[in-house]
């Protein structure tokens, strides 16, 4: 059984069932000019009449456009639909994928389930945008504010922990704004506006970006519009390399930084604050507001990242190439008691 090219329907042999018209949401056997002039699939069957007309086609009675419309979601039923169901759409934030860990999740869990993961990696606030809209399953996103805000408003549903890394504030080893060593990383980032060395922000409404908002407002300073303070609009590994070749400074998140450290000429200087802590959890997004959500397919992903198994690969993921992890698996843990 073949798919009509043009249209989404099937092709049926000549005078079987006739003429099924699209404006009546179904569709054209004989579709398109080009179709019709031996351009499209659809040619070969039968030999079109110039006015578009097919030798063997009549016109279509109410019951056979029925029972064309019938075979035609029954066949669709059986193969495509089922098919496409295995198809998962996962929305998360660049740090996850910058740092290869889904290099390594994806795999496993496609493996184990059968699903295929179409991943989207965008700043955390873009992945829960794409949840409101109904344009991802699942997403594994760490901006922890904005994501009480997305479950609260409906959008999404078991926000469970999955692991936790830290930020680090990275910049050049020089240190013109003398902040290395300092304990608090807003203390830093006023020493670093009172200085105007330059700072380089995701500007993305990520989750880092909402980090380093967080942390602008406990230094007391708005950095909006002055010249030392620079918006990339990009992801993670984008923006350190731009500071890299600046000699700036930025927030990163350390799974990221250690990821690309060999190719950047930036030092971590300010880390160990409790304010820096980068925690991740995995959300639905709720089928209750868009039923086209594969939601089947989004809880098998959020009970994968929270198996034994898969925390297992998160605790070690980094150790070999970098001697500690970069990541610390949480699943089950008491999220007020993560840095202590």
């Amino acid at each position: 059984m073949l798919l009509d090219p043009v249209f989404p329907c099937l092709l049926l042999p000549a005078g079987t069932f006739g003429r099924i018209d699209a404006d009546a949401s179904m569709c054209r056997r004989t579709g398109s000019k080009e179709r019709q002039d031996g351009g499209g699939r659809g040619r070969g069957r039968s030999d079109h009449l110039p006015g578009g007309g097919d030798p063997a086609m009549k016109p279509m009675k109410p019951l056979s456009i029925i029972s064309a419309a019938l075979l035609f979601l029954t066949v669709l039923g059986a193969g495509p639909v089922a098919g496409q169901q295995k198809n998962l759409i996962l929305a998360t934030t660049t740090s996850t994928q910058d740092s290869g860990l889904l290099d390594v999740l994806i795999p496993l869990f496609e493996k184990r389930t059968g699903y295929f993961v179409k991943t989207i990696a965008v700043g955390s606030g873009q992945a829960m945008v794409m949840g409101e809209k109904g344009e991802a399953d699942v997403l594994l996103v760490h901006s922890p504010e904005a994501e009480v805000k997305f479950v609260a408003a409906g959008y999404g549903i078991n926000r469970r922990l999955v692991m936790h890394n830290d930020f680090v504030i990275v910049g050049p080893a020089a240190d013109p704004a003398g902040v290395s060593g300092l304990k608090r990383a807003a203390e830093a980032f006023g020493k670093i506006a009172a200085r105007q060395t330059t700072f380089l922000s995701r500007g993305d409404n990520s989750g880092t970006h909402a980090e380093e908002r967080g942390l602008w407002k406990a230094a007391g300073v708005n950095p909006e519009g002055q010249k030392w303070y620079q918006q990339t609009g990009l992801g993670m590994g984008e923006t350190l390399n731009i500071a890299s070749e600046k000699r700036t400074y930025t927030l990163s998140d350390r799974g990221t930084y250690l990821a690309l450290k060999k190719r950047l000429d930036l030092a971590v200087l300010v880390e160990g604050d409790r304010q820096l802590l980068n925690i991740y959890h995995v959300i639905e997004v709720n089928p209750a507001k868009w039923h086209k959500v594969n939601s089947a397919g989004a809880r098998a992903f959020a009970a994968f990242m929270l198996a034994p198994e898969t925390q297992a690969v998160i605790k070690t993921f980094g150790v070999d190439t970098f001697g500690s992890p970069l990541f610390f698996p949480d699943a089950g843990k008491e999220e007020e008691r993560l840095g202590r």
